[in-house]
């Protein structure tokens, strides 16, 4: 888009990234957000969603001038009702005679901690907020400082904003917003395992639109997914074949090694300009070297593992942390989306690994030290619901505390995180540990009760069955 002659208040259209333009009105950016270095830009709030983000001042038009030019190019239904809130502004506005100020949305007021943690948007006094999606959260943050890694987000809406050299930009959204922004790739997408969390990945894929080839081990479990549309491959390899980027989700190093290194794997499949991107929870060393056979066959190699659980994977709201080809990351731009609240690219491979393991790490020890206050709990005579009560009415409440305590309270432990995944992860993160001679000792106790669970059968249940390694 040229450069244009903007001021604050102006109705505009705004270019995100490879998204169409989109309508929205340059506002003032709240005092403690700070203007990106570099080229000129506005801060836009865009109509029709809850994003806002600084913008380049040659990625944006007036909006009257190019309105019919931009419906002509834009026919999508999210597209139309934002076009369609702009036209409704504008007739409130002229009735009112009013200053053109677009009413923030009360669902924006929660931020997080840190630079932010002061900020709240402040409702236009002249309208009433009306009531807020209490699922939805938004926050958008920009510094200055030089980090060791530089993180990009790529979101579930509109908010992709170009980093200038040396700063560094973190965007991410919560939203359970029907997510029919989502413009699928044309690229043909192929998923091998579909197992918990590769399960509600696919069906997300399909529903937004992907054209998606799926393999499993077990083959019965593809059947459902044909159903909804996707195509069946007979191995690994022909999935990579005959797609353009293949994405795998399996258990642990060994089947990710089988995967990739096995009869009819992964790599018989790969040739130059094919693409890989593996969602499996593994080591450093383990991805690095997958990362390393990739792409000695000219392949493109990204490792994109997920923080989550069946639940958020079935609802498209995982946190996806990838690391490797930073032109793959962008590639899967649609397809994080659809499966994902929020992604992060972490830098060179590993870099992710490392941090998958660290956040299962803390999860992990956190659940056991929620089963070992149950138990101490009831051994000293004190109701393990008066214990969860006020919990959920201090600084750790979560929806994880609240749905774990439940599990355990109702014996309710059908997987949602199977426990034998979390003790592996524990155990790779005490071995991250170990190789840079960092200690790990809450890990390490943690570790030793998941393992006792293990010895009393709990394997495939929810990992909030620790609690059983308690009171045996």
């Amino acid at each position: 888009m040229a450069a244009v002659s903007l001021r604050l208040g102006d109705l505009v259209w705004g270019k995100l990234g490879r998204y169409p333009p989109w309508p929205g009105k340059i506002v003032n950016p709240p005092k403690d957000l700070k203007k990106p270095r570099g080229k000129k830009c506005f801060f836009v709030k865009f109509f029709g969603t809850e994003d806002h983000a600084w913008i380049k001042v040659e990625q944006l038009k007036p909006y009257h001038a190019h309105k019919e030019e931009m419906i002509k190019i834009n026919k999508g239904k999210r597209f139309q009702q934002a076009v369609d809130a702009v036209e409704e502004f504008l007739r409130r506005a002229k009735g009112k005679d009013q200053d053109l100020s677009i009413p923030e949305s009360s669902t924006v007021k929660g931020m997080m901690a840190g630079p932010m943690a002061t900020f709240k948007w402040q409702p236009n006094v002249s309208e009433p907020v009306k009531d807020a999606d209490p699922h939805f959260h938004h926050f958008l943050l920009s510094q200055t400082e030089k980090p060791a890694v530089c993180y990009q987000a790529i979101t579930k809406k509109l908010k992709i904003c170009e980093e200038e050299t040396g700063s560094t930009s973190i965007q991410a959204a919560d939203s359970t917003a029907v997510n029919g922004s989502v413009t699928p790739t044309d690229k043909k997408i192929g998923f091998l395992g579909l197992g918990l969390m590769g399960s509600g990945i696919v069906s997300n894929l399909l529903k937004m639109g992907h054209t998606v080839t799926v393999w499993n081990r077990t083959a019965e479990k593809c059947d459902l997914f044909i159903q909804e549309g996707a195509r069946l491959g007979r191995t690994p390899a022909e999935v990579v074949s005959t797609c353009d980027i293949t994405f795998a989700c399996v258990s642990d190093p060994k089947a990710a090694k089988d995967l990739v290194l096995g009869p009819s794997g992964v790599l018989q499949g790969i040739r130059p300009g094919k693409c890989y991107v593996d969602m499996s929870t593994v080591d450093a060393d383990t991805v690095t070297e997958l990362a390393q056979v990739i792409v000695s066959r000219g392949g493109r190699f990204l490792e994109a593992p997920v923080s989550g659980n069946q639940q958020l994977s079935n609802d498209g709201m995982l946190v996806i942390l990838a690391a490797g080809d930073r032109g793959l990351y962008e590639d899967c731009s649609s397809c994080f989306q659809a499966m994902g609240k929020t992604s992060f690219f972490l830098g060179e491979v590993g870099n992710a690994a490392k941090m998958m393991l660290i956040v299962n790490m803390v999860q992990g020890s956190f659940m056991a030290t929620i089963a070992e206050g149950l138990t101490l709990a009831q051994v000293t005579g004190q109701s393990q619901q008066t214990l969860l009560d006020i919990l959920n009415q201090g600084q750790l409440a979560s929806i994880f505390l609240d749905q774990k305590c439940q599990n355990i309270l109702q014996g309710n432990f059908k997987p949602d995180f199977y426990l034998k995944y979390i003790q592996k992860d524990l155990r790779l993160a005490i071995a991250l540990g170990d190789a840079v001679n960092h200690p790990t000792p809450m890990a390490a106790a943690a570790n030793e009760v998941y393992k006792r669970a293990k010895a009393l059968d709990q394997s495939d249940n929810d990992m909030s069955a620790v609690y059983r390694a308690y009171i045996h």
